[in-house]
């Protein structure tokens, strides 16, 4: 356990990081990929011209801080970052690297500040979440090798087919190259594919499985990220897939990891709501057609925003479930629709907000599952929030730092 005093003063730099963050992390990265550059593999350049990594990694210190009297607040951010480094491979021998770059960082940013017992606490805290993340990131390896089916590192899959889902998203299905079973997922998971760079280093992605579990082969539908603000890059992953990728190619890739997922071990009676915008259908499709097979009793509301019909994938496939389960109510929302549409029926233009959910919902005490770009997040979040909806049954996968959670909503308008 860590000492009084180490709480104490790692509690008073609360402020200080809270003020100086985004600052720390940017110089921590920077010091580190110049310090130890083989561990830039494991971080998505885009994230980090973006500024996303740096925010989330500052917001992460920040809540340590604030919270290290009261770690039990911190479990969920703690599972979700054990499943995503399980997702990339990082190991324990990572974890002194990060220490000593971050302890340096400390030092060389916040100057004066960082007296010799501010820096010798805040080693002591390190340590002490690094045990707690190395040891739940253990469990999740050991679980990985032990299922039927699983295995630890990156593996060899074969792309057995590629379908064009949308003008934008392409799937991609995947089976083991040495014909060995697959292992059993939690809808809603993602798996790692690893590719070499043009340089000749690997880069990692993390892309939602989008099938049900118990196929014969994985399932990713992938975005083409094309740059859309001036000084973001392509995609890079995205793009290699689409377009060097075919039948026949092999790809490595690690065991499925998250910790957003639909539990099909539990029985509610209450409707499961299924929200997406764009390409954040892909976990919840695969929660889709799991649900209606392992619950075909239960209500569920399925409502997807899109930007127009062309960019939306599974729309047939979906209609078709709509026809086949009569439990299974559908509404599709298109921001920048190219045909006109009425407002009737289950299409209509706009983008989804808390008047839809409602009308199309019998009642606000419901399960909700929801994915998509920060904007739609960020305001199905606060509605959620204003409906009084218990954290227990508002599930999410956020992509950067939660603090964004509370943006104002005058700057939530949803570019699908």
């Amino acid at each position: 356990m860590l000492s009084e005093q180490t709480i104490a003063i790692v509690k008073s730099t609360a402020p200080t990081l809270q003020e100086n963050g985004e600052t720390l992390t940017r110089h921590f990265y920077k010091r580190m990929f110049s310090h130890n550059p083989e561990v830039a593999p494991f971080f998505n350049p885009a994230n980090q011209a973006a500024g996303l990594q740096q925010k989330a990694l500052a917001s992460a210190i920040c809540a340590y801080a604030a919270n290290i009297d009261n770690l039990e607040v911190l479990g969920g951010a703690v599972e979700l970052i054990a499943q995503k480094h399980v997702s990339l491979q990082i190991k324990p021998e990572h974890y002194p690297i990060v220490g000593e770059n971050l302890l340096a960082s400390i030092r060389e940013v916040l100057g004066e500040g960082a007296t010799d017992e501010v820096v010798c606490a805040w080693g002591e805290a390190y340590g002490f979440l690094a045990d707690i993340m190395i040891g739940r990131e253990k469990q999740i390896y050991t679980e990985h090798a032990d299922m039927p089916g699983g295995w630890e590192g990156f593996k060899s899959f074969r792309v057995a087919k590629k379908e064009r889902e949308s003008d934008v998203i392409t799937s991609f299905y995947l089976e083991p190259a040495d014909g060995s079973e697959l292992p059993k997922f939690k809808p809603g998971q993602y798996i790692t594919t690893r590719v070499q760079t043009p340089c000749g280093h690997t880069t990692m992605r993390n892309y939602s499985l989008s099938d049900k579990p118990g196929q014969v082969w994985f399932r990713i539908s992938v975005k083409r990220e094309i740059d859309l603000k001036a000084g973001t890059p392509d995609g890079f992953v995205s793009n290699f897939l689409h377009d060097e990728i075919e039948v026949g190619s092999t790809l490595q890739i690690a065991a499925p990891c998250g910790e957003f997922f639909l539990d099909l071990t539990e029985k509610h009676e209450r409707p499961l709501v299924l929200l997406a915008a764009g390409v954040g259908i892909t976990p919840v499709f695969s929660m889709l057609l799991s649900a209606l097979e392992a619950m075909p009793g239960r209500q569920v509301i399925f409502i997807h925003g899109s930007l127009n019909e062309a960019s939306q994938a599974f729309k047939k496939v979906i209609d078709d479930l709509a026809i086949k389960h009569s439990n299974l109510k559908i509404h599709y929302r298109y921001s920048n629709p190219i045909n006109d549409i009425s407002s009737d029926g289950n299409v209509d233009t706009g983008y989804i907000d808390a008047a839809l959910i409602e009308s199309k919902v019998p009642q606000r005490d419901a399960d909700y599952y929801f994915c998509g770009p920060q904007p739609f997040m960020v305001k199905i979040y606060h509605e959620l929030l204003t409906w009084g909806i218990p954290a227990s049954q508002v599930h999410f996968e956020f992509f950067g730092p939660r603090q964004e959670l509370e943006m104002p909503k005058e700057k939530m308008k949803c570019p699908f």
